[in-house]
């Protein structure tokens, strides 16, 4: 079975034996003289395009976003992204991965984890202007490379979690006050389903892991993101099969294996119920 292309991060010291990888490039050097177009693909790292002028379409997990200057994209490892970045795009690239910084207090791991919930924002110049001069700074780090560069860095990704979240603006109206215990709960769900998805499509068996009621779990999910906890694993589901419908030419008994479906005809009627075609039309359609 044919696999998503991965692309991975490259090593800015490939003599050097490590799992630590980042990287900060300037859009106009990747760019050139010519568009930049990336088919659909996904990363197992970090990925943040800050775009200070930038014009084409990014879509990610099949959500597409007409590029805008002063924009960040922010990608978790996983999803899957087609970009096509038009000549005269300026700003940065920074991709990293867990082992190079992963935060290790509640507070942080929080930050980073409501900043990927944010695949795009579009922020106002004067905005944009005080990230952009975290990341030259990185960038300056990155080049320069005196000691201590790499605590810098993290630092300064430190410092642009902080301002991504804060200068988001929230599209639903004001925000949700929501206690510490319900959003510890809600991140260890959103955690067990991506381990699990292909194995437990239950609610009923997430409660169990998390030694919850299924009445306390839907509370959960319901107060944070207004869904009750079946409807957020029948989405995982069915985005992990688009995933693989426009990315790979694998036949539908396939996909239906790698998500842990011995029933071909079930996982059909199941992917048309919750998408509105049947797997080959999306793809058909959509591919």
């Amino acid at each position: 079975m044919k696999k998503i292309p991965i692309r991975q991060i490259n090593s800015a010291y490939p003599d050097i034996q490590t799992a630590e990888r980042f990287t900060i490039r300037q859009v106009q050097d990747i760019v050139g003289e010519h568009d930049l177009i990336h088919d659909l693909h996904r990363h197992d790292f970090f990925f943040i395009l800050a775009l200070q002028t930038g014009d084409g379409v990014h879509e990610i997990d099949f959500t597409p976003y007409t590029i805008r200057s002063n924009s960040i994209f922010f990608l978790r490892p996983g999803q899957v992204h087609q970009l096509n970045l038009k000549v005269g795009s300026t700003g940065f690239l920074v991709e990293y991965n867990a082992e190079f910084y992963s935060p290790t207090t509640k507070l942080s791991i929080q930050r980073v984890r409501k900043a990927s919930s944010k695949n795009y924002c579009k922020l106002e110049a004067s905005r944009f202007e005080k990230i952009k001069a975290t990341l030259t700074s990185m960038f300056l780090e990155y080049t320069n490379k005196e000691e201590g560069y790499q605590d810098v860095i993290k630092a300064n990704l430190e410092i642009f979690f902080i301002e991504f979240i804060r200068q988001s603006p929230n599209l639903n109206g004001p925000p949700i006050v929501i206690n510490q215990y319900t959003q510890e709960r809600l991140e260890e769900f959103l955690a067990l389903m991506e381990t699990h998805i292909t194995t437990h499509k239950l609610a009923s068996q997430y409660a169990s892991f998390m030694n919850l009621s299924l009445y306390q779990l839907n509370e959960i999910t319901k107060t944070t993101l207004g869904k009750i906890t079946s409807e957020l694993i029948n989405e995982r589901i069915i985005l992990e099969a688009k995933r693989y419908l426009l990315a790979t030419p694998d036949q539908i008994k396939d996909i239906a294996d790698q998500l842990g479906y011995e029933d071909v005809s079930y996982f059909i009627r199941f992917f048309k119920k919750h998408a509105g075609y049947t797997p080959e039309a999306f793809r058909q359609n959509f591919g």
